[in-house]
Order: C-alpha cells, then structure tokens, then sequence
C-alpha cells in the first residue's frame, strides 16, 4: 500500500444485500440491476450471513438443474469472511491473498457490526504497488496442478 490506510478507505461503499430469503432469481436481477457479480447476503436482522456471486448462481443451481426461482439465496452462500472497517488495508490485502477471495465485506465492529462496504479486486489495484500487484494475482489466481 501506498500509505497505511484504513479498509474503509479502500472500499467500495453503498452495498446492497440480497435477503437470505430471497431467491436466486431475485438475487441476479439485482446483480444485473446494480452491474455487479457479487451481493452480500443479509438476514431479518441485517447482519451480513454470506456472499453470492453470479458463478454461484450459475453452477451450484442453473447447473445442477435447480430453478433460481425456488432457492433462497441463504441456501448458497459461501464461507463468510469479512475485515473490520478499522482494520489496516494490508489486512484486507492478506486475507485476500490467503483466502483466495476477490471481494471481502467490511463490517463497521464498532458501530453495531454493520455492512459498510466491500473490498474488490478493483479497489486493491487502485491503492497497490505494482509489485503487490503481481503478489496478489499469482496468490490469487494460482492453481493448483
């Protein structure tokens, strides 16, 4: 990083959830409304309880012969990692990289453990060096033989 800044620094804020209860149909009108490929999924009580992505939707349903329309977008949330707003940027950087993930929610701890924002692939580009740049692509992005 360029300086030490703060994740809530670096991300992409305004993120809307997709209701766990909501279905997959649901789920992708809004991707394609918002011209995104990943939602946060959101309870009844509008904490975060996972990610969807437009992959997800397409292999672990359309795929598998299931109809968006009947899944609930709670049923194909992936591991849910997040960073504290607070937390430094290189720690979004690394668990990233560690994970292999290429968006990580934000969640304000300190102020009711709220979605704030999220960190995407675009948002570390913009704020690395060329050199953590290529760290990350080969972690990311590597596989495995």
């Amino acid at each position: 990083m360029r300086k030490q800044l703060k994740a809530r620094e670096i991300m992409s804020a305004g993120v809307q959830c997709v209701d766990e209860q909501q279905s997959l149909a649901d789920a992708a009108e809004m991707m394609r409304d918002l011209a995104v490929g990943c939602l946060p999924i959101c309870g009844s009580d509008n904490r975060l309880k996972g990610l969807i992505t437009d992959r997800d939707i397409v292999v672990k349903c359309v795929a598998e012969g299931h109809d968006p329309a009947g899944m609930k977008a709670g049923e194909l949330g992936s591991q849910l990692r997040w960073i504290d707003a607070e937390a430094d940027a290189t720690e979004a950087l690394e668990t990233m990289e560690r994970h292999q993930i290429k968006r990580l929610p934000v969640i304000d701890v300190s102020n009711g453990h709220r979605l704030v924002g999220i960190v995407t692939e675009a948002n570390l580009a913009k704020n690395l060096s060329d050199e953590q740049i290529a760290e990350f692509t080969a972690r990311v992005y590597a596989v495995a033989h």
